[in-house]
């Protein structure tokens, strides 16, 4: 998971500082810190313990943190921020039934995400099993570029933009496996971009392979990703790897097109 953002822009006087910092303190809290202490969240937001205080309790009042005196954590009014944004967001609701139908033909779980900030961000899962330390749901995030959807998310921003994504995100590594260098990441991208989809093999977790392509909106832009995630060692269990790996390419390609197409007629 990526860590909390303890820089805040630069301000001006259409900035509310109180407002960033209330939301940063719902940030710091995700899969690998779901209770903490009055300190711990002081530490993951670089506020004071004084104001982290005040924003703890506030929260607690409006429901949406908990609080046994000692430890706070999240409640599920939270969901009620993200659920304004999904609900006018078409493209789970078109993405859905396709990624139903390649999960039944494959026997695998699929997901759609989409690029928010330096992490992606799942809008639809279709789950067969759970395969990762972490479970995934939507809202679930993860950093980008360690992420087979990220990669195709990332390949398909303009050269500015991704420049900007360089010059404020670390590519930390996230296992042995994963790329970690700014020039090598971009090398990948190059590739991702030319050949219209991504296999990434244990660098988001060990154990974990996926395979990503993207969903393109009316004006031919990358809008979102698909994916369908798999178990290192099945694939390797394959009596042919690489044609088990040809076939999901194949159809995770027509379900992105398929997906792409309904997006860009709005249906």
């Amino acid at each position: 998971m990526t860590e909390p953002q303890t820089t805040p822009p630069v301000a001006s006087d259409q900035y509310v500082q109180s407002l960033a910092r209330g939301l940063a303190v719902i940030r710091a809290f995700d899969a690998d810190h779901p209770v903490m202490t009055l300190s711990g969240v002081a530490q993951r937001t670089a506020l004071t313990r004084a104001t982290s205080r005040r924003f703890l309790h506030t929260l607690v009042e409006l429901g949406y943190v908990r609080t046994d005196g000692k430890n706070f954590s999240l409640t599920p009014a939270v969901l009620q921020l993200g659920y304004a944004y999904l609900s006018a967001l078409s493209l789970p609701q078109l993405a859905e039934p396709h990624l139903q139908e390649l999960s039944a033909l494959l026997g695998e779980s699929t997901s759609a995400a989409v690029l928010d900030d330096g992490d992606i961000t799942y809008v639809a899962r279709v789950s067969t099993r759970r395969i990762m330390s972490v479970g995934i749901t939507v809202g679930t995030r993860f950093p980008a570029h360690a992420t087979s959807m990220g990669r195709v998310l990332l390949a398909g921003m303009a050269p500015a933009a991704l420049d900007g994504y360089f010059a404020h995100h670390h590519i930390a590594p996230m296992t042995p496996r994963t790329v970690s260098t700014e020039a090598e990441l971009r090398r990948v991208l190059d590739q991702v971009r030319d050949q219209g989809w991504c296999l990434l093999d244990q660098e988001l977790e060990l154990g974990l392979m996926s395979m990503a392509a993207p969903v393109h909106d009316a004006a031919g832009k990358v809008a979102a990703a698909v994916n369908v995630s798999l178990q290192a060692q099945g694939v390797s269990a394959q009596a042919d790897p690489a044609a088990f790996l040809a076939r999901v390419r194949q159809e995770l390609l027509r379900t992105a097109a398929l997906i792409s197409s309904d997006v860009a007629a709005g249906r």
